[in-house]
């Protein structure tokens, strides 16, 4: 068995076959259980309970150890940390570790046992450690228990160390695997006590992760390698304005080609070719005649959404969500107001690996293999599309190729890879989205504008700040339900009050932060750093803005306003130490060099980051370092973390320096790398993670981080040349010294 969670690329997990090897002679299935909120005060028997939130732990009596876990692989490392919870618990043999995913089918079949199968907002631990960590620890008292009850002792008296169990009075050892088949007839504690993360051995260490090794040798199946006998491969295109229609199309055209087997219409708004391979259909699909109907939004632009945020940036209908004193009155009576106004763009989530899907439809059941964040939703969209019941359908997850929030909420290519199998029944059929495809069809990172006014009083203190975001609702274009009085519950990302999620790191004697919500018809989706990206440039590099009003240092401004947010500012102070911030930066090829600051609390994390850069007197810039640090709370693994934040600053820097999706006659204008690039790994700089975990609290790792990207290159870019940037991406935009 691979150790990486890919199981399901090597073909369907069927029902009967998930049984089988749950109940594998010998084998010790363990699940626990975490009630929620409502149901503390029930008492469910293993025999009549029906828990919302289980995972499993399987010991096979050859001691290997199988990890059934929900969230998914997406290159962040989740399964590896997971598992080192479960080990760590469980006192088994790391080297015997692997994983499983579960399907939707099969949780939804006992009652979602597995219950919540998203991975997104960073939550793969922060909101699986408790029940991964209890299953683990449910599995080692059960198997030491029978250990225990075949030597006549009592359970207290043995010890474990890497899966063998000892009675050192006797001097009796066993293997986790030969007492497995006891264990798994004995009764479950009720609840069973977790180790204090300071004694942690195979948790909180750098260890290499599972899928490491399939990565490397090619073993590992993508969505794109997967195949199935009888296979079909389907190129689609669906119009490129959004809200458009197909009026008409001509198979004719295109059926006497080469391989092509049928050419389907897919809704209201698709075409797709299917061919014996996906280069034929694709080829085929390039020369077919289409006529759409582009819709009411055939001349929406850009440029002319702008002037709606514009106009949102002093609209009298905005919400108001966090605020204290009367800033309004504090600035109309400020002896001097700052004022800016930042803007943020439309981006592509750009996955490696483009949209994908294989399905196979018959009258009686429904199945699909995709890559994909969230099984659950997955599973409920193909049981749409194919009108089949839930408990008819099913999904297997496959490894992802990049996700980044694309393929969490909006399953939009499953539908059409249903949509297409269910017009050619008992056929296996692939859907791969080409590159223009995935570009024109994204769920994008949202637009917004911000003005920020800071009143200073005499001395050049801060005596009010008002932030007026005027912008697009992920929420409103996702989960409209979930807005309350025109706000999004995610908008205000770093600029919520305090004890909470993604909060404001300042305190200012009066504060006004409200969101003018305006909506254009390009479809919003989650993006990894989600709003947390755009809200962090806004207000540090606004706080620079401030600082350099006042003749102040950034550094110790910030600090004045940190005085109650100790977390943050520990943070902070911490890559400002490293950095050697308050001493000039070593000179690069001749170049002086600058530094800038930014700080931010997201997903549960608080991070800090200080970018060191210079500018040519041409205006070339060059990142040349980046100090980064992150306080997550509890660090499962911190090479992994490290990874994360490095991987993270090469997402956000590339979204800072080239990230701009813009639409002119309806459609997204980039189609592919060449009008919308990324950054090289030439200009990747050195990024010096410093991890600093400061226990009590689980905090997400691989989006916090992405946040201090840009603001703090966009403020060293000011200490170097004197320009303020308020507008991104920073392509196309002279950096020559003001």
């Amino acid at each position: 068995m691979s150790r990486a969670a890919n199981l399901h690329a090597r073909g369907a997990l069927s029902r009967r076959r998930f049984l089988q090897g749950g109940a594998a002679a010998g084998a010790l299935v363990v699940g626990f259980h975490v009630p929620p909120r409502s149901a503390l005060a029930q008492a469910p028997t293993p025999a009549t309970a029906t828990p919302e939130v289980n995972a499993w732990v399987v010991v096979r009596p050859d001691d290997q150890i199988v990890i059934r876990v929900v969230r998914s692989e997406m290159g962040q490392g989740t399964l590896t940390g997971l598992a080192q919870l479960v080990a760590e618990e469980l006192e088994c043999d790391w080297a015997k570790v692997s994983t499983e995913y579960p399907t939707p089918g099969q949780s939804l079949a006992r009652k979602r046992i597995w219950g919540n199968f998203s991975t997104g907002g960073s939550r793969g631990i922060r909101e699986s450690h408790d029940y991964v960590r209890k299953g683990g620890a449910t599995a080692r008292v059960l198997l030491v228990q029978a250990a225990a009850d075949e030597w006549k002792v009592p359970a207290g008296e043995c010890t474990v160390s890497k899966g063998v169990i000892t009675h050192a009075a006797s001097g009796r050892r066993v293997r986790y695997g030969q007492v497995a088949a006891a264990a798994a007839k004995l009764t479950p504690p009720a609840d069973v006590p977790l180790k204090d993360p300071k004694t942690w051995g195979v948790a909180g260490k750098r260890l290499a992760r599972l899928d490491t090794v399939d990565k490397v040798t090619g073993k590992m199946v993508y969505g794109a390698d997967f195949t199935l006998p009888g296979l079909l491969n389907a190129a689609i295109r669906d119009c490129p304005v959004f809200g458009g229609k197909v009026k008409n199309f001509n198979a004719a055209a295109v059926m006497g080609k080469p391989g092509v087997k049928h050419v389907l219409r897919v809704g209201d708004s698709a075409v797709a070719v299917v061919a014996d391979t996906w280069w034929r259909a694709k080829s085929a699909l390039d020369q077919l005649p289409i006529e759409w109907d582009f819709g009411e939004h055939a001349s929406a632009s850009s440029a002319a959404f702008a002037q709606v945020l514009k106009a949102g940036l002093d609209a009298p209908d905005a919400a108001a969500a966090n605020q204290n004193g009367d800033a309004r009155g504090a600035l109309a009576g400020a002896a001097r107001v700052v004022e800016a106004v930042y803007a943020y763009p439309h981006q592509n989530h750009a996955t490696m690996e483009p949209m994908n899907a294989t399905a196979r439809y018959t009258a009686e059941r429904c199945e699909v293999w995709t890559p994909t964040q969230n099984g659950e939703a997955a599973h409920a969209v193909a049981s749409e599309a194919s009108g089949l019941p839930l408990d008819k359908c099913e999904v297997y997850k496959l490894m992802l190729g990049g996700g980044f929030g694309r393929r969490g909420a909006v399953h939009d290519w499953v539908r059409q890879a249903v949509l297409i199998a269910k017009q050619i029944p008992g056929t296996p059929v692939k859907l791969l989205w080409s590159r223009e495809e995935d570009m024109t069809h994204g769920r994008y990172h949202p637009v917004t504008m911000c003005k920020l006014r800071a009143g200073l009083d005499a001395q050049g203190k801060v005596t009010a700040l008002h932030m007026r975001l005027s912008g697009q609702s992920i929420v409103a274009g996702i989960f409209p339900q979930n807005i309350r009085n025109g706000m999004d519950p995610v908008a205000m990302q770093g600029l919520n009050a305090g004890g909470g999620e993604a909060m404001i790191g300042y305190s200012f004697p009066n504060l006004l932060i409200d969101y003018a919500m305006r909506n254009p018809h390009v479809p919003p989706g989650f993006w990894r750093g989600v709003n947390l990206n755009h809200n962090a440039i806004y207000l540090e590099c606004f706080i620079d803005e401030v600082a350099a009003a006042t003749g102040q240092d950034p550094l110790a401004l910030r600090r004045q306003l940190m005085d109650k947010h100790p977390k943050h500012l520990a943070v902070l102070n911490a890559v400002a130490e490293r950095a050697g911030w308050g001493r000039p930066a070593p000179d690069v090829n001749g170049q002086k060099v600058f530094r800038g600051l930014a700080q931010t609390h997201g997903f549960g994390s608080y991070v800090a980051a200080c970018a060191e850069v210079s500018v040519s007197g041409e205006g070339n810039l060059a990142i040349h370092r980046i100090v980064a640090a992150t306080d997550c709370g509890y660090a499962v693994n911190p090479q992994q973390i490290e990874a994360q934040i490095e991987g993270s600053f090469a997402y956000g820097l590339s979204a800072a320096l080239y990230g701009a999706c813009t639409v002119k006659d309806g459609r997204i204008e980039q189609t592919n790398f060449d009008t919308y690039p990324v950054m090289l790994l030439g200009q990747m700089p050195k990024v010096e993670s410093i991890v600093m975990p400061s226990g009590g609290f689980w905090g997400g790792v691989g989006e916090p981080t992405i946040a201090v990207a840009a603001p703090a290159v966009l403020n060293a870019i000011y200490a170097a040349t004197g320009k303020r940037i308020r507008e991104l991406p920073l392509r196309g935009q002279s950096l020559k010294r003001a």
